[in-house]
């Protein structure tokens, strides 16, 4: 029972955590004489060799065949973005709940009101919501559906040429 008792005088690492170092070069009967586990002739074979993980013996890498990456940040090989807009979108549910009846909007008053907020952006008007009030709508561009809506409202739309 007293020499279970585990202590700083009898600890040791457990069995079979702890190896003998490989001593390559040690003759034939060891397995690992002559070549000393290296093979034969070859870039393995040489004194500092410490091969890359993705090297493929000379052939153009598969990282480097692949193509390139797409998206906005990566403008050497795709300078184009196909998916982004030019204007910055205001719906009319937004307009309805930040200026009154008869108010006059302008990119200048959206963006004092907290919408399109991007300078040198053009604005577009979009249909999405519904207005009740008469409004002066001035931006660059507007939708089909948010032109209709605010003139059926008694508003008027004007397109900015800037």
């Amino acid at each position: 029972m007293a020499d279970e008792l585990i202590g700083l005088h009898n600890l040791k690492p457990a069995p079979g955590s702890r190896h003998r170092r490989k001593r390559v070069g040690r003759g034939e009967g060891s397995g690992l004489g002559k070549t000393s586990g290296r093979g034969q002739k070859g870039a393995g074979a040489r004194s500092g060799n410490k091969r890359n993980k993705a090297y493929e013996g000379g052939q153009m890498p598969i990282h480097m065949r692949l193509r390139k990456l797409r998206g906005p940040h990566m403008k050497k090989s795709m300078p184009f973005e196909p998916f982004r807009t030019s204007t910055q979108p205001v719906n009319l549910r937004d307009l309805e709940a930040r200026f009154d009846d008869g108010a006059e909007v302008t990119p200048e008053s959206l963006r004092a009101v907290g919408l399109a907020t991007r300078k040198g952006v053009p604005v577009k008007v979009l249909g999405q919501g519904e207005i009740s009030k008469k409004l002066t709508v001035r931006a660059h561009a507007f939708s089909k559906t948010a032109r209709e809506k605010i003139e059926a409202a008694g508003g008027s739309c004007a397109v900015l040429d800037d």
